[in-house]
């Protein structure tokens, strides 16, 4: 069989006609969605190991994903490379490792004593971190963001949450027993984890720019964070105990700061309520 003449092209050959052209992507572009699909991994790998009963690794690796979960968009403006698609990959990871993944790490080690109600606590923070992210995306989207914005959260942001919501586990393994009534009271406790990441609580970030340490406080300042470290490694759990309960005792003097600057108890302003949520579900 003859191969049939190229149709007659006037103008030339329609590159158009081929489909787009693969071309190379520069290395600094991969890097941050590589550091998002590891923790990934790392946050699924802690589901596997909660269900091999090898809890201190899950409880590890999901504290791991939220911090590779936490340094890619850093990494990503350090290098130059922020794009759309990483900037989507990075909020499906947010909802693996901030809101599934601890879910049901709690959940294999603990809660699966108080039966439905344990698993109605896991799902209920599992949502949560969902619609606190959601809403986050919603603010961080909007062209004219208030100037709060950049030293408050509002509600406990999800990788604090994570952090707050494995409390039952840290204090397992300083030998607490997890029986029945463990699981009840901490079933109690992650529904209002929940609650304080969908609210409206004004939480301090320390991200302003304004925000000046004195020279005299800034060695003292790195002292501080060595030796937190090294008690970290050494008394790992009794560390990530005092965390959170340090984290739980310093948001109302967080409300207690925005009550004086801005003269209310929660963070109210037009344009993150109904009219977002309709746009933009």
């Amino acid at each position: 069989m003859e191969t049939p003449f190229p149709p007659f092209e006037p103008n030339g050959p329609d590159d158009s006609a081929r489909g787009p052209r693969l071309r190379e992507i520069p290395l600094r572009l991969v890097v941050p969605n590589l550091i998002t699909i590891l923790a990934i991994c790392a946050g699924l790998t802690g589901i596997r190991l909660a269900f091999e009963n090898r809890y201190e690794l899950a409880v590890a690796m999901v504290l791991l994903a939220a911090f590779l979960d936490g340094i890619d968009g850093r990494v990503a403006r350090l290098m130059k490379a922020t794009s759309k698609f990483g900037a989507q990959m990075d909020s499906l990871a947010d909802i693996v490792n901030f809101g599934v993944a601890p879910a049901l790490v709690v959940y294999v080690f603990a809660l699966d004593q108080a039966r439905s109600l344990g698993w109605i606590a896991a799902l209920i923070y599992a949502i949560a971190a969902g619609l606190r992210l959601a809403r986050f995306n919603v603010m961080a989207e909007r062209e004219n963001k208030a100037s709060w914005q950049s030293e408050y959260f509002v509600g406990v942001p999800a990788p604090a949450g994570a952090m707050l919501v494995l409390l039952p586990v840290y204090l397992g393994f300083l030998g607490l027993e997890t029986d029945r009534t463990f699981a009840y009271f901490s079933s109690i406790y992650i529904v209002l984890i929940a609650f304080l990441l969908i609210s409206r609580l004004p939480v301090w970030s320390g991200k302003s720019e304004g925000n000046r340490l004195r020279r005299d406080l800034v060695l003292p300042m790195m002292l501080g964070v060595v030796l937190y470290v090294a008690l970290l490694m050494s008394y790992t759990w009794e560390v990530m105990v005092f965390t959170v309960a340090a984290y739980l005792i310093s948001l109302p003097f967080g409300a207690r700061r925005w009550r004086r600057k801005y003269g209310t108890l929660t963070i109210e302003e037009p344009g993150v309520g109904d009219d977002d949520i309709g746009r933009h579900i």
